[in-house]
């Protein structure tokens, strides 16, 4: 079935809740765990349309945000998603208190009960209001993002589209574009405020009311995070820091002199050879022609799932007028369908998405088998190795993509995976100190933002742009509005897919084999056994980030990047 035939039917919430709490009646009072397993089934099957429903419904306000019913639709799933999430509690609750336990994990697995217990902790019908407020608020920080129409070279252009500008050779062109799309955050910086404001408010009133001393032990547990804690990831930040900041620090230095600039100014940094940054040959539809073409020579595996995707509409990948800005991957319970969502603009980065959602995609494709919905999914930085590795896998065929700018692709590729991770550092301290001092003003954040900034990305020069300068480039990072503290996860993933980029060079079938069992694991375990299951090492261990740096840095060295 393709996407656009996929039947979208809202939930009747009264009769959902009678139904759903008559089952977990029938759970309770199962004599046996084979009768328990089957009411498990039937409770599964209900979610299943469930989350049909809201996933259609999101998908399809994304790709049109001004689609009034569907609109409506993500604003009556942001109103009575918790009450969803109440009865998603109570069937946990008698999950985990099974007297046939012990029976239920042998044939389910323990994974289902861990993350179980753990969701009890992150809910109680007092929050419901505040989940709510808190999804109305995401929406409204979406939506507000994706009205941008910004006056432009003789166009109308939204974020995404302002995109190829801020890349341009010439560097008055960049500029004006960065002044276009950081005007318009700008102007619309007291709104921003506002919501996230509001945003950090109720996810400390959500914290309060269960008991956590603030939001940061309750967004680790909404994430799932249940083998690694703050204290491991503050230490991995610092390591950051002393491993790949100084070799971020020097890479941009060497774009410095590459483009033999003075100076280098935020409108700068996108732009990475004077010779132009590397640009897919072709339309759109002809990256995904080739896309496909890729993917069929990778494996009978990739060759299965592109023609999947292809054949069912199961992408929508070009930018437009009124469509949400981003790129993301979801899912489609029912139909066991992964969707993938992004904004192509004629850079390089619509490459990067048909690679990095499509490894999201393929992942969940590889997992459709999984009759427990928690186990499609994995936790989140378990999830980003997947796209990330999935990048790297493809590099042997970014000569039909890039032509004779392969190789200048490559080395921007690997040189940005590096230069991210002081990012993805940042983005996590600002958000515990931010939930660890919910009273902050706006204008503290602000500072605390550039502050931490300079720290992290010292050769970030803001001059003349006084918005940036005050420390409001945090405002166009979605994820700190929508998705607390998913943003660590990426430099988690990152390190595990630069191992993977080493062994795959080294030796491809072995490489392939360990990345096909992580895919196929799903979200079936926990992280760090993931990267077991991977064939990788934790990035929490001593000496790993140093080990992964050190081949990508002798890769680059010895690349001659002045001839790009």
């Amino acid at each position: 079935m393709r996407f656009s035939d996929m039947a979208y039917q809202r939930p009747d919430f009264d009769e959902l809740e009678s139904h759903f709490r008559q089952k977990i009646d029938a759970l309770v009072n199962a004599g046996s765990a084979n009768s328990q397993a089957d009411i498990i089934g039937e409770i599964n099957l209900i979610r299943e349309d469930v989350d049909t429903a809201m996933s259609l419904a999101r998908i399809r306000q994304t790709i049109d945000t001004r689609d009034v019913f569907y609109d409506g639709e993500s604003s009556f799933f942001d109103e009575n998603s918790p009450r969803y999430q109440a009865l998603i509690d109570e069937y946990y609750k008698a999950l985990t208190s099974s007297p046939f336990r012990q029976e239920l994990e042998n044939g389910l697995g323990s994974r289902l009960f861990a993350l179980a217990e753990a969701a009890q902790k992150t809910f109680k019908p007092e929050i419901m209001e505040d989940l709510a407020e808190e999804n109305r608020l995401c929406t409204e920080y979406m939506k507000l993002l994706a009205s941008a129409q910004i006056d432009f070279d003789g166009r109308k252009l939204n974020l995404s589209g302002l995109g190829p500008y801020r890349e341009s050779s010439n560097r008055e062109t960049r500029r004006l574009a960065s002044e276009a799309y950081f005007g318009f955050l700008s102007q619309n910086r007291q709104k921003l405020d506002s919501i996230y404001d509001s945003l950090v408010h109720v996810r400390n009133s959500m914290a309060g009311k269960l008991g956590f001393e603030n939001f940061i032990p309750l967004a680790y547990l909404r994430m799932s995070r249940l083998d690694y804690d703050a204290p491991m990831v503050h230490n991995y930040r610092d390591s950051i820091k002393q491993t790949i900041l100084p070799v971020a620090n020097a890479l941009r230095e060497d774009q410095r002199i590459r483009l033999n600039l003075e100076h280098l100014y935020y409108y700068d940094l996108p732009f990475r050879f004077n010779t132009g940054n590397p640009k897919p040959l072709g339309s759109a539809q002809d990256i995904i022609y080739r896309g496909k073409e890729m993917y069929h020579a990778l494996s009978e595996e990739t060759a299965q799932f592109i023609d999947r995707m292809l054949d069912e509409g199961l992408m929508d990948l070009e930018t437009r007028t009124g469509k949400a800005g981003g790129g993301y991957c979801s899912w489609i319970p029912r139909y066991k369908a992964p969707f993938i969502f992004s904004n192509f603009n004629g850079t390089s980065g619509d490459v990067d998405v048909l690679t990095h959602e499509a490894g999201h995609a393929f992942q969940a494709h590889m997992s459709r088998g999984f009759d427990i919905p928690e186990y499609v999914w994995p936790t989140m930085e378990a999830a980003e190795i997947h796209s990330m590795s999935m990048e790297f896998i493809t590099w042997p065929w970014m000569e039909w993509f890039f032509g004779p700018e392969a190789d200048k692709y490559r080395f921007m590729h690997l040189s940005d995976a590096l230069m991210f991770i002081p990012y993805g550092a940042l983005v996590d301290e600002f958000q515990h100190v931010v939930y660890a001092n919910p009273g902050l003003s706006p204008k503290e954040r602000f500072t605390v933002w550039r502050e931490l900034e300079k720290k992290y990305l010292p050769y970030r020069d803001f001059t003349g742009n006084t918005y940036l300068e005050e420390g409001g480039f945090w405002q166009s990072q979605r994820h700190i509005y929508e998705a607390p503290f998913y943003y660590i996860d990426y430099t988690l993933a990152q390190v595990c897919a630069i191992q993977y980029w080493e062994r795959f060079r080294e030796d491809r079938g072995s490489a392939w084999s360990y990345y096909l069992s992580l895919c196929k694991a799903g979200g079936s375990a926990a992280f760090l056994e993931l990267v077991r299951i991977g064939g990788l090492e934790s990035p929490f261990e001593p000496g790993v980030l140093e080990g992964a740096v050190q081949p990508v840095r002798e890769w680059l060295s010895r690349t001659d990047s002045s001839k790009f």
